[in-house]
């Protein structure tokens, strides 16, 4: 696997064992219950990793797997017996390669999707849209001012044409390119609570929160937040998922899924003076 660095507590190569892709707060909260569970697990964290990025107690892989190709050597290697891609909902480059190297390889996928808020009953004012070129007309279209950007760091680029106005956004890391002189840009763990988005959306006196629809408990207190003070929500569609992907919502799913997956037998080591069959 090139471009591949490993920390962690290793799984014997020989071992069977679960893949599970992501940095995100799911993956790691899925691979540190599977390694109590005592089921092998391996984290790929695959993409950029933030400083904040969640590194479970597990062996951690960082680069990636050299295509489908690569990946299907990876899986046979490992003697992977499932995946779990726990990547961010908005995180979707790798899924087409890892639909077609699990079939390739005979190892079952699932995707950790937490419920989209579109599919939840979101109030009926927000404001849906397709990409940020279209959540950049629809927020101009709006008259109001002073914009809250929570949409992503490599999405920000899109925005830059707002130079002209204060515009609050809010990364995991910040860019590598200058924002615009007007531009807030503040860097934030992921987890935040009521009282914080309450006060952040006032203090700021924010007129619009543009945001993409990952779903989940982690935007729900910028979502009431930004519904209590009155700010008009633009909300970025979720990307499709590749046909044919079976998806979970919850870690207690993906937790079960790997679970009914898991046969104790193939990880015992054999007893004293007898060969495995």
């Amino acid at each position: 696997m090139t471009g591949t660095a490993v920390t962690g507590a290793a799984v014997p190569g020989s071992a069977v064992t679960f893949l599970v892709l992501g940095c995100t707060r799911d993956a790691g909260d899925l691979a540190t219950r599977l390694q109590l569970a005592g089921i092998p697990v391996i984290c790929a964290l695959l993409g950029p990793v933030t400083r904040q990025a969640p590194v479970p107690p597990v062996e951690v892989l960082s680069g990636g797997f050299g295509g489908v190709e690569g990946f299907v050597r990876f899986l046979a290697e490992r003697r992977v017996r499932g995946v779990v891609d726990a990547r961010h909902p908005f995180a979707v480059g790798i899924s087409p390669d890892a639909l077609v190297a699990t079939r390739a390889a005979g190892v079952s996928l699932v995707r950790l999707l937490p419920p989209a808020w579109e599919a939840q009953g979101p109030p009926p004012h927000w404001r849906w849209v397709d990409d940020h070129a279209h959540a950049r007309r629809i927020t101009e279209g709006l008259g109001v001012d002073r914009p809250f950007l929570s949409v992503g760091g490599r999405s920000l680029a899109s925005y830059t044409r707002w130079a002209d106005r204060y515009v609050l956004a809010r990364v995991a890391e910040l860019p590598t390119w200058p924002a615009p002189e007007r531009w807030e840009v503040i860097r934030s763990p992921e987890t935040h609570a009521y009282s914080s988005e309450y006060a952040l959306l006032a203090n700021r006196r924010i007129g619009v929160m543009v945001t993409r629809d990952t779903g989940g408990p982690l935007s729900t207190p910028k979502l009431r937040a930004a519904e209590d003070l009155g700010v008009f929500v633009v909300m970025v569609r979720r990307p499709a998922s590749p046909a044919g992907l079976r998806v979970v919502q919850s870690v207690d799913d993906a937790y079960a899924w790997v679970a009914r997956h898991w046969r104790p037998q193939d990880f015992a080591s054999p007893s004293p003076g007898r060969q495995s069959r």
